[in-house]
């Protein structure tokens, strides 16, 4: 199974804001109650393509965007349904992270499901009280915002290491936007390299090219292997973004989901497409690519998935199957 992340330079991590005392009270009292680095790519065609591995628990990937009701009420049923889902909210990717908390927290509340918010800094996350909150939490939800909010509160912390072990637990983890980048071992971070200039920058949904070393790519928290996950992806026009990277790193699935659709990642490794639109899947592991020095980044045998919801797709052979008329 790999598990990597590209070296490639990445942004400076801001830092999350910290949690207010209330919200921790809160969620204390709640708790009681209840990269790839180096490029692989070759002129010659890759190797076979590789299981995703797979956990006791469930991901559901959402790309952001307005979220139909329906899959807001699919999350709190994979985390137990009305009366038994116990969820923590982590919203720290929000740069209106206690108001963004508290207002997803009513939402699921309201079918029923127990909720505590969890909005931390990293020093909280790194101590055994934070983590023990998530002790019998059976689905965490992660907002969105900046991706590098979420991964610096939480990358090499005792609360991200009780949030793998909830999710082999069974839990289900769900995050939109952001909180879907931050899935997969290897996490788009928005920003990109441009001809001329010295350094990397943000530039909104402007990808003009098809290049290497053109996205720049930071480690994500790890629950998605062999996979990376652009989101907002039809809406937004991000197929050059997402190409790119995958060509520069084939050996990882290219997964775009668009708004209002969720990726959903089965105990079992399957994948299946809920919501209200469709991912695009881009599957370059047996493709040819240029060398690294081709002037020009070129490619054949790229596979391509175009994914209503209803549709499934396994990742380790590859076979994509469309939802029934």
């Amino acid at each position: 199974m790999i598990r990597c992340w590209s070296d490639a330079p990445s942004r400076p991590m801001p830092a999350v804001a910290r949690a207010t005392g209330r919200v921790l009270a809160a969620a204390a009292l709640a708790a009681t109650l209840f990269a790839c680095g180096a490029d692989e790519s070759t002129a010659t065609a890759q190797g076979t393509p590789q299981p995703t591995g797979s956990t006791m628990g469930t991901l559901l990937i959402v790309g952001g965007g307005s979220q139909p009701p329906a899959l807001v009420s699919r999350f709190v049923e994979l985390a137990g349904g009305p009366g038994k889902a116990r969820i923590a909210v982590m919203p720290m990717a929000s740069a209106e992270a206690a108001s963004g908390g508290e207002e997803k927290a009513e939402q699921l509340r309201a079918l029923g499901a127990e909720v505590i918010v969890m909005n931390v800094t990293r020093e909280q996350a790194q101590t055994d009280s934070v983590a023990r909150l998530l002790d019998g939490i059976t689905g965490v939800w992660f907002n969105g915002g900046d991706q590098a909010r979420l991964t610096d509160a939480l990358q090499d912390t005792r609360t991200l290491e009780a949030l793998r072990a909830r999710y082999a637990a069974g839990a289900v983890l769900a995050g939109t936007s952001a909180g879907a980048a931050i899935m997969s071992d290897s996490m788009i971070t928005g920003d990109q390299f441009r001809p001329g200039e010295d350094s990397s920058g943000y530039y909104g949904d402007e990808y003009p090219r098809i290049a290497r070393g053109t996205i720049v790519i930071a480690r994500g928290l790890g629950f998605l292997h062999n996979a990376i996950v652009d989101q907002h992806f039809l809406k937004r026009e991000r197929h050059n973004r997402l190409i790119s990277v995958v060509l520069e790193r084939p050996t990882l699935l290219g997964v775009g989901i668009d708004e209002g659709t969720a990726l959903r990642v089965d105990p079992d490794g399957r994948w299946a497409v809920e919501g209200a639109s469709a991912i695009i899947i881009y599957d370059a592991r047996k493709a040819a690519i240029t060398v690294p020095t081709a002037p020009v980044l070129g490619a054949t045998d790229i596979r391509v998935h175009l994914l209503p919801a209803g549709s499934h797709f396994n990742p380790a052979t590859g076979e994509a199957e469309l939802p029934n008329p």
